[in-house]
């Protein structure tokens, strides 16, 4: 093999400080829920964290590539995706829940009862 198509990496050479790319997103808003889709693929369940705080829901999740051998070309690398959104204070904090099938993390943000639309009876005077 040439010497021209050998990449060398060496992660002592990283300091231990993974490369972070904004995941893709979509976010769907309901009566009941606001829905967040991140494409987060390669990313292990237990490499995954979703935190809501303070109006801020934060997710992250680092993709992990196993060393199998020496590399003769190397373009995936570990990474970390990040992203950061506003979120309503009406969220039910509690009852937040997320899940992460096939690379999509799926995230899951109830409304409280008082965020929720509601028809207004009218009455006769």
């Amino acid at each position: 093999m040439s010497n021209a198509l050998t990449k060398t990496f060496d992660k002592k050479a990283e300091n231990n400080q993974l490369k972070k790319v904004i995941p893709w997103v979509d976010i769907y808003e309901n009566d009941d829920e606001i829905l967040v889709h991140a494409d987060m693929p390669g990313v292990k369940k237990e490499d995954v964290t979703v935190n809501v705080d303070n109006g801020t829901l934060a997710i992250s999740g680092i993709r992990r590539m196993p060393d199998k051998g020496k590399a003769a070309w190397r373009e995936f690398t570990d990474l970390e995706y990040v992203r950061k959104y506003a979120v309503p204070q009406s969220i039910e904090i509690e009852r937040v829940e997320a899940q992460l099938k096939d690379g999509v993390l799926l995230i899951r943000l109830p409304k409280s009862e008082t965020a929720k639309p509601r028809t207004v009876t009218i009455k006769a005077a």
